[in-house]
Formats: structure tokens, C-alpha cells, sequence
């Protein structure tokens, strides 16, 4: 009986985490390497796709996440100043019978706990930064910043917009500030004194929107994030603080349940949005990059961390039952059966006028990862 296949996985974010759930699923050893010294709960919320949710069903994630996450009548689409209604789509039950699984939404470190709890502890290595990799005759050498070596028949870098991985495969690429940053934040709903919001709402302005909704399903916790144009703006970090008093100037005027909501909000994140092209090439023999390592997705559709879900199952179907020797071909298989998708998903949410009318969702929100025919 042959060994099963040892891969090594950077990064420990959603989608490396998904990654390692859904290959341990069919028998691979994984282990994930992560350069951070603890996980954090940040916070932001996350929308969880109907497509992205039946992967999480695959992964047997599916009832801790509807326990623990908001399940929305629509995601809804006003003026900012009217309150017109510019596109209602609707979720719930009918949605759900529609496409197949819920669409949720949820605190993102909720998310990320998820994941983590179908990686058992000991696969995932802390404190473990990326700083070399090697293809050998042995397999791929991972070297770690803090002395650390391993080595694995195969490595996926998963290690996010700033891809350590795919530096050292294919050279540095510039990531494209767009001029423009959003603010974020969750606090609990109490601080509205009462007041209600609707269940997901995006708010379009003329050159910046804001969108809120609940992360909890006893509607005790609400989101914010925005976008708007600030070209001189250029930290990154999910930590860097905002000022919520520009925060409230920047949407004054807005409509007054976007008013009630920032006059209660007591703190901020600020982070520049960036965008990056799409890679020409993800895998090098038996290396490959998925999720935003190689294709980074702006965060105008809600599915950057959807696409890197996706991109875990479709992986580990084409990873099943395959020996050492056929691993580069697996991994051209995935990159084959992938790239169409998310650089679609790409170019439309580059667009930001996702859902800003009546929208086409079925190809979005039917697709289903662990069915969809594999490349050739």
C-alpha cells in the first residue's frame, strides 16, 4: 500500500485552514505553517456565500456556523440619500432551496474558528515564517525564519495578497493601490439603543458606499465596512486605527439608519484596498498557490475568502488518489479547472456594481466545488 502524500501548507487563514480540512478529507497528511504566534479575532464580519457553504457542508462545519451566524431575508441595495431600493436579493429559505445551501453571515473569527476546529492542533505549526523552498529529489525543502526545515511532497502557499510562496515561484509583483480605503468594525448592537437596522444592507453613494449588517443570530452584534476614495492613504494593516469622527463626515448625509449606525460606532479599523492581477501561472512542478496568493480578489462581491474555499475542495478532488509523480499534473488540473471562475469573479468585483441593479447571481451562488466537471 502506497504512503499517503505529506504536503505542506503556508498560511493558516481561511483558505489554508479550508485546505487542510478538505485534504485530510481524502486522506492526505497536511501540515500548515503559519507565521503568526497566535490567532487573533478580528473584528470584521464575513459574508459566507451559498457557494461557499457547501463546501463548509462538506467539511462538516455546516451546523456550528448556523448556529453561530445570521441568517438574512436579503442582502439589500439602496440609495444612499433616498432609500430607493436598487436590488433586494433574496436569501432565506428560498435562496437556500434555490441554491442549495444558507447564505449566512457571520463574525469572521467565527469563521475562522470553524475551520480551525477540522484541523486537529498538532497539523498547524505557529510561529513559523516562510523564508525558502526548494524542489529536490527528496521532495520541496521549506525553510522558516525561525531556524526551522521540513520537507513535503508538495507545497501550497496559501499565505494570502503578499504570497511568500508565490514571491519565490515567480518573482515580486507590484500590488495596485486603488486610491481608495474602507473602514471597518463590529461592536454589539445594544450600543443603538434600541434602534434596528435591516438585515444586510449596502448603501450606494456616488464614489463610496457602506455596507451593515448582523454577525450574530440573536442580532446582538453588528458590522460595518465602507469604501471611499482617499488616493494619499496606503497602510494595509487589518490593526491600523481609524478616526471615527472623519468616518462619520466622510457619510453624513447618508440615510439616517447609516447615521444612527456610525453616531453609535465607537471605534474603527482603516485599511487601503488594494487589487493585484491575476497570475499568468499558479503551480511550478509540485508547488501551487490558491486564494488570494493568486488571485486577489477586492471586496466588492463578498467573496474573496469564498474563492480560496472553493479552490480548497476542487484541490483536494484532484489531489484524491494520487501518487508523488502525478502531483505537478494534479495541480495543473486545478489551476485548469479554477482560473475561468475566479478571474471572472475578479474582473466583476473589480467593477463594484455587484448587485447595484438586477443581477444575474446564479453563477455565482450555484456553483457547487465539489461537483463541477475537473479540467482534462
Amino acid at each position: 500500500m502506497a504512503r499517503p502524500l505529506s504536503i505542506a501548507i503556508i498560511g493558516a487563514g481561511m483558505g489554508g485552514l479550508a485546505t487542510a480540512a478538505a485534504l485530510r478529507r481524502v486522506g492526505i497528511e497536511i501540515t500548515v505553517y503559519e507565521q503568526a504566534t497566535q490567532f487573533a479575532r478580528l473584528g470584521a464580519g464575513i459574508q459566507i456565500g451559498c457557494n461557499a457553504m457547501k463546501v463548509l457542508r462538506g467539511l462538516g462545519l455546516e451546523a456550528r456556523l448556523r448556529g453561530q451566524s445570521f441568517y438574512p431575508r436579503s442582502w439589500n441595495n439602496r440609495d444612499w440619500r433616498t432609500g430607493e431600493v436598487k436590488f433586494d436579493m433574496i436569501f432565506g429559505e428560498s435562496a437556500e432551496q434555490k441554491f442549495g445551501a444558507p447564505y449566512l453571515l457571520a463574525h469572521r473569527g467565527d469563521l475562522h474558528a470553524a475551520l480551525a476546529s477540522a484541523v486537529p492542533d498538532q497539523c498547524v505549526k505557529l510561529n513559523h515564517k516562510l523564508v525558502g523552498l526548494e524542489e529536490s529529489g527528496e521532495g520541496v525543502r521549506l525553510a522558516f525564519a525561525n531556524g526551522a526545515t521540513a520537507v513535503a511532497d508538495a507545497v501550497i502557499g496559501a499565505d494570502g495578497v503578499h504570497s511568500v510562496v508565490r514571491d519565490i515561484l515567480f518573482g515580486i509583483s507590484p500590488v495596485n493601490f486603488t486610491g481608495r480605503i474602507a473602514y471597518r468594525t463590529t461592536y454589539p448592537a445594544a450600543l443603538l439603543g434600541g434602534k434596528k437596522i435591516d438585515d444586510c444592507t449596502k448603501w450606494w453613494g456616488e464614489d463610496r458606499h457602506i455596507v451593515i449588517y448582523y454577525v450574530k443570530p440573536d442580532r446582538s452584534e453588528i458590522y460595518l465596512v465602507t469604501s471611499q476614495p482617499e488616493p494619499d492613504f496606503r497602510i494595509e494593516s487589518w490593526s491600523a486605527k481609524g478616526d471615527v469622527r472623519e468616518l462619520r463626515k466622510a457619510f453624513a448625509g447618508f440615510d439616517r439608519q447609516v447615521e444612527q449606525v456610525l453616531a453609535a460606532c465607537p471605534d474603527v479599523h482603516k485599511w487601503a484596498i488594494v487589487d493585484r492581477n491575476s497570475l499568468e501561472r499558479w503551480t511550478d512542478r509540485n508547488v501551487t498557490l490558491l486564494g488570494d496568493a493568486c488571485h486577489p480578489m477586492t471586496p466588492y462581491m463578498a467573496q474573496g475568502a469564498a474563492m480560496a474555499i472553493e479552490d480548497a475542495a476542487v484541490l483536494s478532488r484532484c489531489l484524491d488518489g494520487v501518487e508523488p509523480d502525478g502531483i505537478a499534473n494534479a495541480f495543473r488540473r486545478f489551476e485548469a479547472t479554477r482560473k475561468a471562475r475566479t478571474a471572472r469573479i475578479q474582473e466583476t468585483s473589480r467593477a463594484n456594481i455587484w448587485l447595484s441593479g438586477k443581477t444575474d447571481t446564479d453563477w455565482v451562488y450555484g456553483y457547487d466545488a465539489w461537483t463541477v466537471p475537473l479540467v482534462a
